[in-house]
């Protein structure tokens, strides 16, 4: 009978837990539910939708009333970081800042994580043909670096000494390995 009553109040804890979360959260947990599709379908009919997504820079433009910046889209992973596979884009985007930001600081190839609203389409010349563009209102420009942009690396075994094998199977010292 207690341990019932012990698991019903940390169950209620923890529901309650997880609401004070969500509502911390507030509208920007809703922010990544809008598919990049439903957006490039219909971009007019979502302007002032709060949205992230994220790619890779094709070009920048310095505009008369900010900086416009094409973007390849990509699937974001867990991290909002791009994914590298460029056959999963769906499409391009634009994305628009308001203050100064100079194209030179994301060259082409640059992977960026965009938040901000759409505020409606452009219809610009891609090659022989007009490409209907989303375009995003930057709210948040997160440009990935380099070594952001490594996953880390986990190495199995390692090297204990002289000799031709290594890892815990093969050397016979390998019990005296420090484990962290």
């Amino acid at each position: 009978m207690l341990g019932r009553m012990l698991l019903s109040l940390v169950a209620l804890l923890v529901t309650l837990t997880g609401c004070d979360s969500m509502q911390k959260a507030g509208a920007g947990s809703d922010i990544h539910a809008l598919p990049f599709l439903q957006v490039k379908a219909a971009p007019d009919s979502l302007k002032g939708q709060a949205v992230v997504f994220g790619g890779t820079v094709l070009t920048g433009r310095r505009l008369k009333d900010g900086t416009r910046i094409e973007i390849l889209q990509l699937p974001l992973d867990r991290s909002t970081r791009p994914v590298y596979d460029l056959t999963q884009s769906q499409g391009r985007f634009i994305a628009f800042q308001q203050e100064f930001l100079d194209p030179a600081t994301l060259p082409t190839g640059t992977r960026v994580t965009v938040t901000g609203e759409i505020s409606g389409s452009i219809t610009l010349p891609l090659d022989e043909t007009d490409y209907t563009y989303p375009v995003i209102n930057i709210k948040q420009l997160r440009v990935w670096t380099k070594t952001e942009d490594v996953a880390p690396r986990i190495y199995p075994y390692y090297y204990t000494g002289p000799g031709p094998y290594w890892g815990p199977y093969w050397n016979p010292y390998w019990r005296s390995w420090p484990y962290w």
